[in-house]
């Protein structure tokens, strides 16, 4: 098991290094000038050149290259040309509120999705199956962005009963502990006996945490309900049934149990989906997140955080690969990574 763990973070180092790759030349190439975007449209040539110089843009490619690989090592990607921070500095900040969105909105569409699965599997060919795999069809085909926005009309503007975005109450401040504001929330809860920043930070990631998890339930519930009708038919679980176990123990003890491999797959693939693709479902709530902070990055050709910001993403990415991995071993002991 640990030899096999080494193995996979070691191949670690050959992705990085063709993220890294990618990434640079994909933002060295695309078209356009940063120092111009940074100065605007006003400045002239002299400033221009001095700019480029300070941020080594007048350098051939190669040594740019070479030398954004040696500190990408060190975990340095220079100063945010926008605010003139370091890029791991403001990544730090911000990385929290994207990871708080993703594990809820996850928590919500694995909960959900297995559940709707399993009863949809159960009830093959009923109007339930058929209930659940349009619905499934339909969170799979509706925009994020579209769902986020009648969200915000519905429940927030038309009803009252969340806010249209942020994270926490301006009028509440407090010194974040975990930088994750349920966690945080619960600890002041029990620490001073104020539940308000839990309930503000519970408020306000509701909406966000729903549209964002909309697919990958989807996703997840048709899923779970083609491994279910699968090991169903296995001879195992007849026999248990025909031994007189009771069928809901049959159905979780025995039966999701061994189709838990596949869901285990789409859950980490979504999950990674989610920390990586939250751009749209953070600016339109406003959600200070890594992914609201990557498409200003972009906007304004802040090359330094784009770089380090995707970098970061891939490497979570990648990571969150190799536990699924190492959980088929945990959940099947039968299967030996070899």
């Amino acid at each position: 098991m640990f030899r096999y763990i080494w193995r996979r973070l070691l191949l670690l180092i050959p992705t990085l290094i063709g993220v890294l790759t990618i990434v640079f030349f994909m933002v060295a190439l695309s078209p356009g000038d940063p120092a111009r975007v940074m100065l605007g449209e006003r400045a002239n040539a002299q400033q221009l050149e001095q700019l480029r110089q300070e941020l080594g843009l007048d350098r051939p490619l190669g040594e740019q290259y070479i030398r954004y690989l040696g500190r990408a090592v060190q975990l340095d990607f220079g100063e945010s040309i926008k605010t003139g921070r370091p890029v791991m500095e403001e990544i730090g900040e911000l990385f929290p509120a994207t990871v708080e969105l993703a594990l809820v909105a996850m928590f919500l569409a694995t909960g959900l999705g297995i559940l709707i699965g399993v009863i949809s599997a159960v009830k093959r060919n009923t109007w339930i199956d058929y209930s659940a795999m349009v619905g499934a069809l339909v969170g799979v085909s509706m925009p994020v962005f579209w769902l986020a926005l009648v969200f915000i009309m519905l429940f927030s503007v038309g009803l009252g009963w969340f806010p249209t975005g942020g994270r926490m109450n301006v009028r509440l401040w407090f010194e974040p502990i975990t930088r994750l504001y349920i966690l945080d929330g619960i600890i002041l809860w029990f620490r001073e006996g104020d539940a308000q920043y839990l309930i503000s930070a519970i408020r306000h990631i509701v909406l966000p945490a729903v549209a964002l998890a909309t697919i990958p339930l989807a996703i997840i519930a048709r899923t779970t309900r083609s491994s279910m009708l699968e090991t169903l038919r296995q001879d195992y679980v007849k026999t248990a049934r025909a031994a007189g176990i009771p069928e809901r123990r049959v159905i979780f003890r025995y039966a999701l149990k061994n189709a838990l491999l596949p869901i285990i797959t789409v859950v980490g693939i979504q999950f990674g989906l989610l920390l990586a693709g939250a751009i749209l479902t953070e600016t339109i709530f406003a959600w200070p997140g890594i992914g609201r902070w990557l498409y200003t990055a972009i906007a304004a050709r802040d090359y330094p955080a784009v770089q380090g910001g995707v970098v970061v993403v891939s490497t979570v990415f990648v990571l969150i690969n190799l536990v699924v991995d190492v959980l088929y071993s945990v959940v099947n002991p039968r299967i030996r990574l070899q």
